[in-house]
């Protein structure tokens, strides 16, 4: 009935189409299984992709041949960059998508590509034979082989809903959870836990008094995620801003007594930095208001989500304090917000490839461990796709180092450090953040890409000799052009930067705070003329590249030196226990975890600057 497959991948979230995607770009033949082919790459909580830290990786997956900036640019219905009022480092790019176009978009794509098979069941077990994964079994009975399997399941996984006193299976609402997979990896040495997420109410937007809240409106210029020509949207939906009060609070205060978070029925760690609103008003009882933003589900629907009013509290208690947020006084649910148990497996029982260590060809993506969002989710099953295909080629796994991209850090991360919490990226989680711009994700990966034989990167790699001339270009405009006290003074004085007294080169202008190169550009027809040709993506990553040169290089530097412990490579089947110069906590951290790398080993936990000393005097280094 079935062909032998390269790579099953069990889920179709975020995690899952881009593992699919991944694989069969590089050229295998992928099974894709999920328990419900009308909720692939369906946006489980917020509809809207990016943020800080997001956003940077979503322009990474897709500068390394991924689809989600492709999808989330033609189904966005508001962007916005964030940030920008601080360094480029900061900038995040930040997009609303229509849900409901946003997966079919995805759909579409995955069935657009040879590659790519489709199986609609639950997937309840693994073929294990030898230490290694040789296929899934299904729920009524079938067995499908293949060379690798990678495990996106989200929070299906023994999935279990909390609303008030009420508790229920399922995976998300109204879809059933997942069984069997986990007690079988138990089973064969894996250890467990449970985590936690929560969803705020969806309402009806036409019982909302829109006039009594804030308006925010997208940016006027969509620069968008994608680095490729993408049809992006003129036409933006605006979202809302309103808060919380003392009345709001005290409505949910009454039911906190029924809430599963304090009554001890939800053992599972939740996210510290998206907190219920039960959570919120606990934590910080001095505050007497939260922001909440109240944003539309789609271009043509009317199901609005409530952000910042994630809630397990009893469905009469969310509907009583909702009706107490200003705009929200006639408002009707369409249904309550809920919390969300399930399993998970510390990632630190992966190679830095997201390879399982005790199973071989078995692959980890996703929430499995122990992350929360779209982005995070996505990257970790890009990367597990193409590794997958590495490993049953006999190829080394494509590993991208912390100072190459926030990918690099999150999968570091988890590995190296694992997680008590859900993991979310944050830029301050980078010490290379002015590396990993997001307008640099091109520049930095597509190469990579390329090398690794992505399908289309050829195409895109056009792009990016494009980009690297006209950043040259542009220098070499600004660094051989100078300028009159007469043409430019007033400008200068504009925006509150010294007036000249005899001429100087552009770049050096450039450099200066509060100087832009529009606003040098507004002033000298000449420079206006030649950056005209130019898109301004390209325009801005030079201004940036330029204006933080020092500090670009610095980092550089930084990068140069831990990148030499990288470089370090330590053998596969090392011997940690002879070396009785370790700390006793890193000889077993170094034995359980069996690091690739000195630079891998020096960010574990446990293992101190004294253990690497040890280990590099025994290296010859």
């Amino acid at each position: 009935m079935f062909p032998k497959y390269d790579v099953i991948v069990v889920g179709a979230g975020h995690a899952g189409c881009e593992a699919a995607v991944a694989a069969a770009n590089l050229g295998s033949k992928v099974l894709l299984a999920t328990m419900n082919m009308n909720t692939i790459a369906q946006m489980s909580c917020n509809p809207a992709m990016g943020g800080v830290a997001k956003g940077q990786i979503v322009r990474e997956i897709d500068a390394l041949g991924g689809y989600s900036g492709i999808v989330t640019d033609e189904t966005m219905i508001q962007f916005r960059m964030l940030n920008k009022s601080k360094g480029p480092a900061m900038w995040s790019p930040r997009a609303q998508s229509d849900r409901m176009e946003f997966a079919g978009k995805w759909r579409m794509m995955l069935e657009g590509h040879d590659n790519i098979d489709f199986w609609q069941e639950m997937v309840t077990g693994l073929i294990v034979k030898d230490g290694r994964c040789q296929g899934v079994k299904t729920g009524i009975g079938l067995e499908i082989e293949s060379k690798s399997v990678i495990l996106t399941n989200g929070t299906f996984l023994n999935g279990l809903i909390h609303i008030g006193d009420k508790n229920f299976g399922g995976g998300r609402a109204g879809e059933r959870a997942a069984t069997g997979l986990t007690e079988q990896l138990e089973s064969l040495g894996f250890e467990s836990g449970r985590m936690k997420t929560g969803t705020p109410p969806r309402v009806d937007g036409r019982s909302l008094n829109w006039d009594a809240m804030e308006v925010q409106p997208g940016d006027e210029d969509v620069t968008g995620f994608s680095f490729t020509d993408t049809e992006k949207t003129h036409e933006q939906v605006p979202c809302h801003i309103t808060y919380t009060n003392t009345k709001v609070h005290d409505a949910l205060k009454e039911g906190f007594h029924r809430s599963p978070m304090f009554n001890g029925r939800i053992q599972g760690l939740g996210p510290r930095y998206c907190p219920s609103i039960e959570d919120k008003i606990n934590r910080f009882a001095d505050r007497e208001r939260h922001q909440m933003f109240i944003e539309p589900e789609g271009r043509n629907t009317c199901e609005i989500y409530v952000n910042g009013f994630s809630s397990s509290l009893p469905e009469d208690v969310q509907y009583k304090a909702l009706r107490k947020v200003v705009g929200f006084e006639n408002m009707k649910m369409f249904r309550p917000g809920y919390a969300i148990e399930y399993d998970f497996f510390p990632p630190t029982q992966l190679d830095i490839s997201l390879e399982t260590r005790l199973v071989k060809n078995l692959f980890f993506a996703g929430q499995i461990n122990g992350t929360t969002g779209y982005e995070e989710a996505g990257s970790q099953g890009m990367m597990a796709g193409f590794n997958a295909h590495l490993k049953i080629n006999d190829q080394e796994p494509f590993i991208l180092k912390r100072s190459e991209a926030y990918i690099g850090v999150l999968i570091d991360d988890l590995v190296n450090k694992g997680t008590q919490e859900p993991y979310r990226m944050f830029t301050s989680r980078a010490e290379y953040r002015i590396l990993l711009r997001q307008d640099n994700a091109d520049l930095r990966l597509t190469p990579l890409a390329h090398k690794l034989g992505v399908k289309g990167s050829e195409e895109r790699m056009v792009g990016v000799r494009q980009k690297e001339e006209a950043i040259k270009r542009i220098k070499g405009i600004l660094d051989n052009t100078s300028v009159a006290p007469g043409e430019i003074n007033a400008y200068l004085e504009s925006v509150g930067s010294a007036a000249l007294n005899q001429k100087v080169k552009m770049i050096s202008l450039l450099r200066r705070p509060n100087v832009d190169i529009q606003g040098l550009a507004s002033s000298l027809p000449g420079l206006k003329s030649e950056l005209a040709d130019i898109p301004p993506s390209y325009v801005e990553s030079a201004e940036v590249g330029i204006k933080y040169e020092g500090y670009i290089q610095k980092e550089s530097e930084m990068a140069d030196k831990m990148n030499r412990l990288e470089a370090v490579n330590i053998k596969p089947d090392f011997d940690f226990s002879i070396l009785q110069s370790l700390s006793a906590e890193a000889r077993e951290k170094l034995k359980t975890q069996r690091p690739r790398t000195i630079g891998q080993a020096s960010r574990i936990s446990g293992v101190s600057p004294s253990d690497i000393s040890v280990l590099l005097v025994h290296m010859g280094r």
